[in-house]
């Protein structure tokens, strides 16, 4: 099923063809002058240059073909040369009745499935998670969503941090205090890693020994690799439970030791293809191009001292993957501060072919979540807030919100502010493109006002309330009565428009924009139309099927984002 933009861009496509112009000219948005049409083209501006014709009269010419298409309630000229053009309820109802009826709501699926390994998360293991952990697990987890709903086969993975010098680092400090092996856990983990970045940077001999305990750790020193495989155990059960309550999950737990053993096989193809050269006594890749302002330095493959780095095992990951598993992209959900660090290994893994052409390797880059000083987000002391802590926080603020509401049940106030806390973290983030830094202000997360999780959860607690005064059955759209319904009823069918834009862009703040424009219609729907009490019972039995269609289309919106809807605010 076309989508509403779709279906009017191609009608007008149409008439500007039939009128003697290039029929891409008639691309139709939704209006940004709602109080004088619906939908508006501005083609006729664009072609005038390239027909030496006003605008004006293009404009015209067009409108006149458009204006014998009945599905138009009327369709005018603004100067310039804006094309307005304002549909008949006839036709927003049959297709408001098309989605109804159709399971996916109109939101077309894809005819070539493809296959996408999606790298989000990205934690070193030994470490809590903190917030700087937030935007990749939450923005990965809405992409492999929406894609997934898209029809694609998506396999989300973790791509641990297990298998660098955090963990030689952790290794020395634990025989330093002499923990064994059974006592290692998460708290232990959890104080031990920050003691021993600290005195590596202080204490030279530490530092050697922890960069040799990594060295040693791999090439499989058994005694090692027991306490490593300790420390991961323990880590992803903490990890598990922290990404739970975020509503993440992983197909893969891959680190980057699942990656090791593929650093052979690159070492082999880049040594036959010739790609591989000495450089200061490091074994480097040319990647810079010819059209590279400034030239890309060579990226280092095995440093000097014979190890490997971030570079070499990204190159190697890239391998295993397409061995595995034959994708048609790998996708990246990562800082967009890594973007040169990306550009390099993906050059590396094109030029010696371990990435075919058909390949996409793209870098999904993301802003940084900064406080309210405009700085990266740190607790009150400066440093850098657990995860963990960050949830109860936003738990605790929302249950101060709501335990003076008379609508929630006493025994399901906790669950209901923690559904909340996090909603109002996840919408926050989501809501703004990834590729931009944002402020985060938890208060302003939890107004049920303003673009927030919390407002969308309070629309959807609103339209329960009012079903469930109903006996529940629904007839079908008849009549639009007011402004306010035919406004809502635009934004519902706007909604595939917005899902095909967040899946072409990767974007799921589209996801979050389409939530918020329904749930602000509603609203107004809501405040200015009777509808439990409506008289006519036609009308009524309209506007229930309204709120209904509105509730369902809502928590689709919630789904794909990774956020629980509540009963009752």
């Amino acid at each position: 099923m076309a989508s509403l933009i779709d279906l009017l861009s191609e009608y007008v496509s149409q008439a500007f063809e039939q009128a003697g112009f290039d029929p891409a000219l008639g691309k139709v948005i939704e209006s940004n002058r709602p109080q004088l049409c619906q939908f508006q083209c501005d083609g006729a501006m664009k072609g005038a240059k390239q027909y030496r014709k006003a605008p004006l009269a293009i404009a015209t010419e067009v409108v006149e073909i458009l204006s014998q298409n009945a599905i138009l309630q009327s369709v005018d000229v603004a100067p310039p040369g804006f094309i307005n053009i304002i549909l008949a309820d006839s036709f927003l109802l049959k297709n408001l009745s098309d989605i109804a009826h159709d399971a996916r709501f109109g939101i077309g699926k894809t005819n070539q499935p493809q296959t996408i390994v999606l790298d989000f998360g990205g934690p070193n293991v030994a470490k809590p998670l903190h917030v700087g952990h937030l935007r990749s697990a939450i923005i990965g987890e809405a992409i492999k969503r929406l894609m997934r709903f898209f029809g694609h086969h998506v396999i989300g993975d973790i791509h641990l941090g297990d298998w660098g010098l955090q963990i030689g680092l952790v290794i020395a400090q634990l025989e330093e205090q002499n923990i064994p092996l059974p006592d290692i856990t998460a708290e232990v983990l959890t104080e031990i890693y920050p003691k021993a970045s600290a005195r590596s940077k202080a204490d030279e001999a530490f530092s050697k020994k922890a960069h040799d305990y990594t060295v040693m750790l791999q090439q499989k020193n058994p005694d090692f690799i027991a306490i490593w495989k300790k420390i991961v155990e323990v880590s992803r059960a903490d990890l598990t439970a922290n990404y739970n309550d975020l509503s993440i999950s992983f197909d893969l737990w891959h680190g980057e030791s699942d990656a090791d053993q593929f650093i052979p096989q690159v070492l082999d193809i880049l040594k036959n293809k010739n790609l591989l050269r000495r450089d200061d006594g490091a074994l480097v890749v040319d990647v810079t191009q010819a059209d590279d302002n400034p030239p890309l330095p060579p990226s280092i493959i095995v440093k000097s001292d014979g190890a490997f780095n971030y570079e070499t095992t990204d190159v190697a990951t890239i391998l295993q993957r397409t061995k595995e598993f034959s994708p048609d992209k790998i996708w990246y959900v990562v800082d967009k501060r890594q973007a040169f660090h990306f550009q390099k290994v993906f050059r590396v893994a094109k030029k010696a072919e371990i990435a075919s052409e058909q390949l996409q390797l793209l870098h999904l880059g993301f802003g940084t979540m900064n406080g309210t000083d405009g700085k990266p987000y740190k607790t009150r002391d400066g440093g850098v807030m657990r995860l963990r802590d960050l949830i109860e926080l936003a738990s605790s603020q929302a249950y101060e919100k709501i335990q003076s509401s008379n609508y929630i049940e006493a025994d399901a106030m906790k669950d209901t502010a923690r559904k909340i806390g996090i909603a109002s973290i996840k919408f926050g983030d989501l809501i703004n493109h990834r590729m931009k830094d944002y402020v985060f202000d938890l208060n302003k997360f939890l107004s049920y006002e303003g673009k927030t999780g919390s407002y969308i959860l309070y629309t959807l607690a609103r339209i329960n309330s009012i079903l469930a005064k109903t006996d529940g059955s629904t007839q079908d759209f008849s009549r639009i009565s007011n402004a306010y319904e035919r406004d809502l009823i635009i934004k519902i069918l706007l909604t595939a428009q917005a899902f095909q834009n967040a899946a072409e862009q990767q974007a799921p703040n589209f996801i979050c924009e389409n939530a918020y424009d329904i749930s602000v219609a509603f609203a107004r729907f809501y405040h200015e139309s009777s509808i439990l009490n409506e008289a006519c019972e036609q009308t009524r039995a309209s506007r229930l099927r309204l709120c209904h269609l509105t509730r369902v289309l809502l928590l689709l919106h919630l789904d794909i984002l990774g956020i629980e809807p509540v009963e009752a605010m």
